[in-house]
């Protein structure tokens, strides 16, 4: 059974020719891992799920994903800052000890840097994710 590398990236690169080349870049660098992607249903519903039962949808991934993954590869925005759900999965995973990685747009791939300053608030998240109307904005 393959080890497991948890692809944490920010919603607006989910389901664009950037997340497909870059799943290919680590599937490549890491042909001897699994890569599990949230962007997939089972997740979304999972999340869901949390949610439509009172909790932070976040808690799915912190209780029953991350927990199962051996190592993790995070994707920043472009200026370099980690959305706050990225951060907190990347520094649940280097908590555990487990092997992190970022990867750059351009598919550059470095030991993973959780300096606080490189992490949004759930605000500034949301701000570069979404535009003012909800309409979710390119990557």
């Amino acid at each position: 059974m393959y080890p497991r590398l948890y692809f944490g990236h920010p919603v607006n690169a989910y389901d664009t020719e950037l997340e497909k080349s870059l799943l290919k870049t680590i599937s490549d660098i890491f042909p001897q891992w699994h890569i599990e992607n949230p962007n997939q249903k089972h997740h979304a519903d999972g999340y869901k799920h949390y949610v439509d039962s009172g909790q932070r949808g976040m808690e799915y991934y912190y209780r029953e994903v991350l927990p199962e993954c051996h190592g993790g590869i995070f994707l920043p925005f472009r200026d370099g800052k980690f959305g706050a759900g990225v951060f907190g999965e990347a520094k649940f995973l280097a908590d555990r000890k487990c092997p992190t990685w970022q990867i750059t747009a351009a598919g550059i791939i470095s030991k993973l840097d959780l300096r606080a300053d490189l992490a949004l608030s759930v605000a500034e998240t949301k701000s570069y994710i979404r535009t003012l109307t909800g309409e979710t904005k390119p990557y």
